[in-house]
């Protein structure tokens, strides 16, 4: 299992830690039975999830970023991390729906520089979207969480603990919940802790991370977050449905 809370699970999984990108890769070789996945693999490995924790945003998340060198209607190609799978999905929906564009996409490591320098428009997500200060860029640039937020009314849900179908319907389905459940008010109870630790490890300030963990980011979702990620499967079920421009990888 892929694990990306705060306690060790240790009783009812056996943990690894891993990227949601790399989980989802885990539960489609079968190599882990839950995960927490970018939510656009729910789509694309029909897999069921279990409610009640995830990562969400309800307004600008900070850490999805969308750079452009150009007018964001002027957008032709799109660099991105290999890592942002809902992300990257998400910022085609935005495209289109609000820009009325779709580039062509392809991924390269997380370097702005790099990344503008070959395409119209990167995307990064994480500690690289977290390392620059939007207001100083000399680019146009969109918070993907609030920009979905704006258009849509609804929270942006980005992942979630996951897993096929028998398994997270199975007979421990509420065992797991709690579990999860336990894990995330552990986490949020210590998240000044975490903050600490983590900014540490990373090299950033301390109220950075802390204001990202408590006021950017929503890890216990309600009935408003799922409508927010149902609308979202219907919006890319839409772009996937679509003949993708040259470059855009399956």
């Amino acid at each position: 299992m892929c694990h990306g809370s705060e306690t060790d699970g240790r009783g009812v999984f056996d943990l690894r830690f891993a990227l949601p990108s790399e989980c989802a890769d885990q539960l489609a070789s079968g190599e882990a039975d839950i995960g927490i996945v970018p939510v656009i693999e729910l789509a694309r490995q029909n897999l069921d999830y279990f409610r009640g924790t995830g990562i969400a945003s309800h307004g600008p998340v900070r850490s999805i970023l969308l750079i452009s060198k150009v007018p964001f209607r002027q957008i032709r190609t799109l660099a991105t991390d290999s890592g942002s799978r809902t992300s990257v999905m998400l910022a085609r929906v935005i495209l289109s729906a609000q820009f009325d564009v779709e580039p062509r996409v392809f991924s390269r490591p997380a370097d702005l520089a790099p990344m503008l320098g070959e395409a119209d428009a990167a995307l990064l997500i994480g500690d690289a979207a977290l390392r620059v200060d939007p207001a100083t860029l000399p680019f146009e640039t969109l918070d993907l969480g609030e920009a979905w937020t704006r258009m849509t009314g609804l929270p942006m849900v980005f992942a979630l603990w996951a897993g096929a179908k028998s398994v997270v319907g199975g007979d421990q389905h509420d065992r797991y919940s709690e579990a999860f459940l336990a894990s995330c008010r552990y986490g949020l109870s210590r998240i000044g802790e975490i903050s600490e630790r983590e900014s540490l490890a990373r090299g950033f300030a301390k109220e950075l991370v802390r204001g990202y963990l408590t006021r950017h980011i929503v890890f216990e979702l309600g009935a408003r977050d799922y409508q927010g990620l149902e609308l979202y499967l219907r919006e890319a079920g839409e772009i996937e449905r679509r003949p993708a421009p040259r470059g855009i990888p399956a």
